[in-house]
Protein backbone atom coordinates (compact mmCIF):
# COMPACT_ATOMS: atom_id res chain seq x y z
CA UNK A 1 0.00 0.00 0.00
CA UNK A 2 1.32 3.41 -0.83
CA UNK A 3 2.84 5.66 2.11
CA UNK A 4 0.08 8.18 1.08
CA UNK A 5 -2.92 5.50 1.91
CA UNK A 6 -1.14 4.60 5.53
CA UNK A 7 -2.62 6.08 8.43
CA UNK A 8 -0.15 7.31 10.72
CA UNK A 9 -0.97 7.53 14.87
CA UNK A 10 0.74 10.32 16.92
CA UNK A 11 1.09 9.74 20.20
CA UNK A 12 0.79 13.10 22.47
CA UNK A 13 1.75 11.79 26.43
CA UNK A 14 1.76 14.19 28.66
CA UNK A 15 1.48 17.93 27.49
CA UNK A 16 1.94 21.05 29.37
CA UNK A 17 -1.40 21.09 31.94
CA UNK A 18 -1.42 17.39 33.56
CA UNK A 19 0.12 15.92 36.42
CA UNK A 20 0.47 12.83 38.23
CA UNK A 21 -2.53 13.77 39.61
CA UNK A 22 -4.50 13.79 36.80
CA UNK A 23 -3.21 10.51 35.88
CA UNK A 24 0.00 8.40 38.03
CA UNK A 25 1.29 7.35 34.25
CA UNK A 26 1.93 10.76 33.05
CA UNK A 27 5.15 10.83 31.85
CA UNK A 28 7.06 13.96 33.17
CA UNK A 29 10.87 12.44 33.63
CA UNK A 30 13.59 11.62 31.10
CA UNK A 31 13.04 7.88 32.04
CA UNK A 32 9.19 8.24 31.55
CA UNK A 33 9.41 10.00 28.19
CA UNK A 34 11.32 7.03 27.40
CA UNK A 35 9.29 4.08 28.27
CA UNK A 36 6.17 5.78 26.93
CA UNK A 37 7.95 5.99 23.59
CA UNK A 38 9.12 2.48 23.35
CA UNK A 39 5.23 1.58 24.50
CA UNK A 40 3.67 3.53 21.90
CA UNK A 41 5.99 2.56 19.30
CA UNK A 42 5.39 -0.95 19.74
CA UNK A 43 1.31 -0.24 20.59
CA UNK A 44 2.06 1.10 16.56
CA UNK A 45 2.62 4.64 16.94
CA UNK A 46 4.74 6.83 14.52
CA UNK A 47 5.36 9.39 15.87
CA UNK A 48 5.99 10.88 19.30
CA UNK A 49 4.76 14.82 20.68
CA UNK A 50 7.10 15.93 23.32
CA UNK A 51 6.57 18.55 26.43
CA UNK A 52 9.26 19.38 28.47
CA UNK A 53 8.67 20.07 32.19
CA UNK A 54 11.17 21.86 34.74
CA UNK A 55 12.42 20.88 37.78
CA UNK A 56 8.51 21.41 39.47
CA UNK A 57 6.96 19.84 36.84
CA UNK A 58 5.71 23.16 35.19
CA UNK A 59 5.33 23.28 30.94
CA UNK A 60 8.96 24.46 29.64
CA UNK A 61 10.85 25.62 26.20
CA UNK A 62 14.30 25.06 26.56
CA UNK A 63 16.98 23.79 23.76
CA UNK A 64 19.18 21.89 27.04
CA UNK A 65 15.88 20.03 28.32
CA UNK A 66 14.67 18.73 24.69
CA UNK A 67 18.25 17.77 23.89
CA UNK A 68 18.20 15.78 26.70
CA UNK A 69 14.98 14.50 26.18
CA UNK A 70 15.61 13.71 22.26
CA UNK A 71 18.66 12.02 23.38
CA UNK A 72 16.82 9.75 25.78
CA UNK A 73 13.74 9.14 23.49
CA UNK A 74 16.33 8.25 20.78
CA UNK A 75 18.26 5.44 22.75
CA UNK A 76 15.10 3.69 23.43
CA UNK A 77 13.22 3.35 20.18
CA UNK A 78 15.99 5.08 17.82
CA UNK A 79 14.76 6.27 14.72
CA UNK A 80 11.39 4.31 14.64
CA UNK A 81 9.70 7.23 16.11
CA UNK A 82 9.51 10.77 14.28
CA UNK A 83 10.16 12.81 16.94
CA UNK A 84 8.38 16.47 17.16
CA UNK A 85 8.76 18.99 19.83
CA UNK A 86 6.29 21.40 20.79
CA UNK A 87 6.55 24.99 20.92
CA UNK A 88 3.11 25.92 22.88
CA UNK A 89 3.52 28.89 25.01
CA UNK A 90 0.90 28.09 27.34
CA UNK A 91 0.94 31.73 27.78
CA UNK A 92 4.24 31.75 29.42
CA UNK A 93 6.43 32.50 25.74
CA UNK A 94 6.24 35.12 22.78
CA UNK A 95 6.65 33.98 19.36
CA UNK A 96 9.96 35.40 19.31
CA UNK A 97 11.25 33.34 22.46
CA UNK A 98 9.21 30.01 21.05
CA UNK A 99 11.21 30.76 17.78
CA UNK A 100 14.30 30.96 19.39
CA UNK A 101 13.90 27.61 21.48
CA UNK A 102 12.89 25.56 17.94
CA UNK A 103 15.99 27.02 16.38
CA UNK A 104 18.46 26.30 19.48
CA UNK A 105 16.88 22.49 19.45
CA UNK A 106 17.05 22.06 16.07
CA UNK A 107 14.42 19.25 16.05
CA UNK A 108 13.15 16.72 13.41
CA UNK A 109 9.78 17.77 13.31
CA UNK A 110 7.71 20.62 15.65
CA UNK A 111 4.43 21.58 15.99
CA UNK A 112 3.28 25.53 15.91
CA UNK A 113 0.42 27.07 16.63
CA UNK A 114 -0.60 29.10 13.92
CA UNK A 115 -2.66 31.51 16.01
CA UNK A 116 0.57 31.97 18.99
CA UNK A 117 2.92 33.12 15.89
CA UNK A 118 0.63 35.02 13.97
CA UNK A 119 -1.69 36.93 16.46
CA UNK A 120 -2.27 39.51 13.66
CA UNK A 121 -0.74 40.48 10.22
CA UNK A 122 1.66 42.21 11.17
CA UNK A 123 3.52 38.68 12.14
CA UNK A 124 3.01 37.25 8.74
CA UNK A 125 6.72 37.90 7.70
CA UNK A 126 8.59 36.97 10.89
CA UNK A 127 6.80 33.66 10.37
CA UNK A 128 7.20 33.25 6.65
CA UNK A 129 11.16 33.83 7.43
CA UNK A 130 11.11 31.55 10.49
CA UNK A 131 9.44 28.75 8.29
CA UNK A 132 12.32 29.18 5.48
CA UNK A 133 14.92 29.06 8.45
CA UNK A 134 13.09 25.72 9.35
CA UNK A 135 12.97 24.68 5.77
CA UNK A 136 16.68 24.76 4.91
CA UNK A 137 17.17 23.43 8.70
CA UNK A 138 15.38 20.56 7.46
CA UNK A 139 12.73 20.77 10.46
CA UNK A 140 9.33 19.79 9.18
CA UNK A 141 6.78 22.11 10.68
CA UNK A 142 3.30 21.02 11.61
CA UNK A 143 0.64 23.74 12.10
CA UNK A 144 -1.77 23.54 14.60
CA UNK A 145 -5.20 24.69 13.70
CA UNK A 146 -8.30 25.16 16.31
CA UNK A 147 -10.89 27.00 13.37
CA UNK A 148 -11.57 26.39 10.00
CA UNK A 149 -11.04 30.20 9.69
CA UNK A 150 -7.25 29.96 10.77
CA UNK A 151 -6.60 27.22 8.02
CA UNK A 152 -8.12 30.06 5.44
CA UNK A 153 -5.73 32.20 6.94
CA UNK A 154 -2.75 29.56 6.50
CA UNK A 155 -4.05 29.47 2.84
CA UNK A 156 -4.12 32.49 2.48
CA UNK A 157 -0.27 33.04 3.13
CA UNK A 158 0.33 30.27 1.10
CA UNK A 159 -1.54 32.44 -1.99
CA UNK A 160 1.00 34.80 -1.42
CA UNK A 161 3.95 33.23 -1.21
CA UNK A 162 4.76 33.08 2.33
CA UNK A 163 4.90 29.30 3.38
CA UNK A 164 8.14 27.76 2.16
CA UNK A 165 6.81 24.09 1.93
CA UNK A 166 4.89 22.95 -0.56
CA UNK A 167 3.21 20.48 1.71
CA UNK A 168 2.84 21.57 4.73
CA UNK A 169 1.62 19.40 7.90
CA UNK A 170 -1.69 20.58 9.61
CA UNK A 171 -2.92 19.54 12.88
CA UNK A 172 -6.83 20.10 13.25
CA UNK A 173 -8.10 20.27 17.21
CA UNK A 174 -11.75 19.65 17.68
CA UNK A 175 -12.04 21.68 20.87
CA UNK A 176 -10.20 23.59 22.94
CA UNK A 177 -8.24 22.71 26.89
CA UNK A 178 -11.35 23.17 28.96
CA UNK A 179 -12.47 20.86 32.17
CA UNK A 180 -14.84 18.32 30.48
CA UNK A 181 -14.18 18.69 26.52
CA UNK A 182 -15.55 16.17 25.14
CA UNK A 183 -15.02 16.13 20.85
CA UNK A 184 -17.30 14.35 18.68
CA UNK A 185 -16.64 12.97 15.05
CA UNK A 186 -19.05 16.00 13.85
CA UNK A 187 -16.45 18.96 14.63
CA UNK A 188 -14.32 17.76 12.15
CA UNK A 189 -16.54 18.68 9.29
CA UNK A 190 -16.47 22.45 9.18
CA UNK A 191 -12.94 21.98 8.54
CA UNK A 192 -13.62 20.07 5.35
CA UNK A 193 -16.71 21.51 4.27
CA UNK A 194 -16.85 22.52 0.78
CA UNK A 195 -15.22 25.68 -0.70
CA UNK A 196 -12.68 25.49 2.71
CA UNK A 197 -8.39 24.94 1.95
CA UNK A 198 -7.59 21.71 1.74
CA UNK A 199 -3.92 20.14 3.09
CA UNK A 200 -1.73 17.37 1.68
CA UNK A 201 -1.00 15.98 5.02
CA UNK A 202 -3.65 16.33 8.19
CA UNK A 203 -3.72 15.36 11.20
CA UNK A 204 -6.97 15.21 14.39
CA UNK A 205 -6.67 15.26 18.10
CA UNK A 206 -9.62 15.48 19.98
CA UNK A 207 -10.91 15.36 23.36
CA UNK A 208 -12.57 12.92 25.91
CA UNK A 209 -13.32 9.50 24.94
CA UNK A 210 -14.71 9.84 21.57
CA UNK A 211 -11.21 10.65 20.54
CA UNK A 212 -10.91 7.19 18.80
CA UNK A 213 -13.79 7.83 17.28
CA UNK A 214 -12.67 11.36 16.08
CA UNK A 215 -9.71 10.19 14.63
CA UNK A 216 -10.88 7.18 13.29
CA UNK A 217 -13.10 9.37 11.20
CA UNK A 218 -10.06 11.62 9.94
CA UNK A 219 -8.73 8.18 8.71
CA UNK A 220 -11.82 7.36 7.06
CA UNK A 221 -11.59 10.69 5.33
CA UNK A 222 -8.31 10.76 4.10
CA UNK A 223 -6.36 12.04 7.28
CA UNK A 224 -4.28 10.91 10.18
CA UNK A 225 -4.31 10.45 14.10
CA UNK A 226 -3.19 11.96 17.34
CA UNK A 227 -3.90 10.32 20.89
CA UNK A 228 -2.38 10.16 23.80
CA UNK A 229 -3.29 11.66 27.46
CA UNK A 230 -1.98 15.49 26.48
CA UNK A 231 -5.95 15.31 25.34
CA UNK A 232 -7.82 13.06 26.53
CA UNK A 233 -7.47 10.17 29.49
CA UNK A 234 -9.99 7.86 28.30
CA UNK A 235 -10.67 4.70 26.45
CA UNK A 236 -13.70 4.66 24.01
CA UNK A 237 -16.05 2.82 26.42
CA UNK A 238 -15.04 5.95 28.91
CA UNK A 239 -13.04 3.62 31.45
CA UNK A 240 -9.56 5.32 32.43
CA UNK A 241 -6.77 4.47 29.98
CA UNK A 242 -3.77 2.52 32.21
CA UNK A 243 -1.17 3.92 29.73
CA UNK A 244 -0.81 6.22 26.68
CA UNK A 245 -0.27 2.92 24.82
CA UNK A 246 -3.82 1.97 25.89
CA UNK A 247 -4.85 4.79 23.67
CA UNK A 248 -3.16 4.11 20.49
CA UNK A 249 -3.95 0.28 20.65
CA UNK A 250 -7.90 1.50 20.53
CA UNK A 251 -7.09 3.72 17.64
CA UNK A 252 -4.72 1.12 15.97
CA UNK A 253 -7.77 -1.36 16.04
CA UNK A 254 -10.29 0.80 15.19
CA UNK A 255 -8.54 2.36 11.82
CA UNK A 256 -7.65 -2.01 11.33
CA UNK A 257 -10.87 -2.75 11.50
CA UNK A 258 -11.97 -0.21 9.07
CA UNK A 259 -9.40 -1.87 6.37
CA UNK A 260 -6.78 0.62 6.51
CA UNK A 261 -3.45 0.40 7.03
CA UNK A 262 -0.78 1.95 9.28
CA UNK A 263 2.30 4.33 8.53
CA UNK A 264 5.53 4.06 10.27
CA UNK A 265 8.09 6.06 11.05
CA UNK A 266 9.36 6.68 7.71
CA UNK A 267 6.61 6.33 5.91
CA UNK A 268 5.23 8.98 7.55
CA UNK A 269 8.58 11.19 6.89
CA UNK A 270 8.04 9.76 3.33
CA UNK A 271 4.36 11.01 3.96
CA UNK A 272 5.53 14.71 4.92
CA UNK A 273 8.43 15.06 2.15
CA UNK A 274 6.15 14.40 -0.85
CA UNK A 275 7.80 11.02 -1.69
Amino acid sequence: MPNQKRVAIAVAPNGGRRTKADHPALPITLGELADVAAASLEAGAAMIHVHVRDRDGRHLLDADAYRAATEAIRASVGERLVLQITSEALGLYRPEEQMRVVLETRPEAVSLALREFVPGPTHDAAFASFLETLRVEKVTPQIILYTPEEASYLAALAGRGLIPFDNLPVLYVLGRYTVGQTSRPADLLPFLAPGNPSFGHWMVCAFGDQEAACVTAAALLGGHARVGFENNLFLPDGTLASGNQDLVVATRLAVEACGLALADADALRSQWSGA
